[in-house]
């Protein structure tokens, strides 16, 4: 079957020249976004129930944009000043680049690692005087945990958001050709909105190993999958899907 409709289980990107845009244009397919969870943010007094006192931390542990947001309106809610020595440990350059929003990104001191934790870890591993605070939703992964744990480094984990199953409802009798997805609980939500789910001729994609696995055990079949040799994006994957799919079928 040619792919006609996408719906991706993620906000809408700001750009307008989206990769996703990119898509539509060059393949006349129609792709929809709907984020499949959201995010709840912690209080202050939950926060600090969980016996967190950020001046005690050097240095902070960020995974995504929202471990980002959430830190920062905290600090805020705590009436925190934040030192200009605290040392910044990102994921990737997205989140890195994110940081922009809140700090002047030339006067702070920002660690980036890759594309996986592991690489990250890397660089942690050599400041390991530093006191470390990872800023988390309450499915981190527990890989990440494990990892800081063998690096015997001296960090807290703060459950500062809940990763929370939006209401998709009203999707109940909308069809799409392909269903994008990037973390597991895109696949719990899909599950727990619709229990009765039956992949039939739906294309599955998915970013990460991860999600991969979540997918599998879910008893769904994965299509398309990213980030892999030469396919670094969800986008560039459905590209090369699309290209293969719909010209062998035209």
């Amino acid at each position: 079957m040619k792919i006609k409709s996408i719906l991706v289980s993620q906000p809408e990107p700001e750009l307008k020249n989206s990769p996703y845009n990119q898509l539509v244009k060059k393949w006349k397919v129609k792709v929809d976004f709907r984020p499949f969870i959201h995010v709840e943010g912690k209080t202050s007094r939950e926060i600090r129930k969980q016996k967190i006192d950020l001046s005690k931390f050097t240095a902070i542990i960020l995974t995504s944009r929202n471990s980002v947001d959430h830190f920062f309106r905290i600090a805020e809610e705590m009436r925190y000043p934040i030192p200009n020595a605290l040392k910044y440990f990102c994921l990737s350059e997205a989140v890195a680049f994110y940081l922009q929003k809140y700090v002047v990104y030339r006067k702070r001191k920002i660690y980036v690692g890759g594309r996986t934790f592991n690489e990250l870890s890397e660089i942690i591993a050599k400041y390991d005087e530093e006191n470390y605070l990872l800023p988390a939703s309450n499915v981190l992964s527990p890989k990440i945990e494990e990892k800081l744990d063998e690096l015997e480094i001296r960090w807290t984990k703060g459950v500062f958001y809940n990763t929370v199953v939006s209401d998709l409802s009203d999707l109940k009798n909308v069809y799409y050709d392909v269903l994008v997805f990037f973390s597991p609980s895109g696949i719990e939500s899909l599950f727990k909105n619709f229990p009765d789910f039956k992949q039939n001729q739906t294309r599955i994609a998915v970013f990460g190993k991860n999600t991969v696995k979540a997918a599998i055990d879910s008893g769904l079949r994965v299509d398309i999958e990213a980030p892999l040799a030469k396919i670094p994006s969800m986008s560039k994957a459905l590209d090369l899907y699309i290209e293969k799919t719909n010209k062998s079928k035209s």
